[in-house]
Formats: C-alpha cells, sequence, structure tokens
C-alpha cells in the first residue's frame, strides 16, 4: 500500500481552488496520476483528519511550451476536487480564506 504522502502531491491554490474552499467546502489537490477515488478519499482522511464526503477527479493535459526554436510540453497532471463535510476543515487552506 502506498502512503497518504505519494498519493497527494500539494495543494491546487488558485483564486478559483480557494473561493471554492471557502463557499463550498471543496478543496482542490495534484494527484498521483494512477491514484483511484477510494485511495484519494483514504490519503485525505488521513492526512487531514477530516472526513470526505466526495471525490472528484480530471486529468489536465500537457499545454505545449516553446523555449527558442524547441517545442515541448508540460507534464500530464491529475487534479482532485474533495468535498468535506460540513464541519470540517483544512488548516493548509485557513491562512488564505482570511
Amino acid at each position: 500500500m502506498r502512503s497518504p504522502h505519494d498519493i497527494v502531491i500539494r495543494p491546487l491554490v488558485t483564486e478559483k481552488a480557494v473561493n471554492l474552499a471557502q463557499e463550498q467546502n471543496k478543496y482542490s489537490f495534484y494527484v498521483d496520476r494512477k491514484a483511484n477515488k477510494i485511495e484519494i478519499k483514504q490519503a485525505v482522511e488521513e492526512l487531514f483528519s477530516v472526513k470526505v464526503l466526495a471525490v472528484n477527479t480530471m486529468t489536465v493535459k500537457g499545454k505545449k511550451k516553446r523555449v527558442g526554436r524547441s517545442l515541448g510540453l508540460t507534464s500530464v497532471r491529475k487534479k482532485a476536487v474533495v468535498t468535506l463535510s460540513p464541519g470540517d476543515k483544512i488548516n493548509i487552506f485557513e491562512e488564505l480564506l482570511v
């Protein structure tokens, strides 16, 4: 079994993600591309001691980037939007919600 730190890579902190956390109690993370919803739910519950109600995932394709003549792609990533039960909060986002 993989460690929760291997599944949840980092929180996604954008204006839209912070608004979702504040208004709808939904938190966004970049997760391992091979992780499924059940693994993501267990990892978030273990890492942050919260109750997860739902997990929505999406795969973000890499964008074309150019440096001089050479053309490349950014890496493909997987995002997860985790919905928590009404009383729970994740402290990482609390400082941003002020």
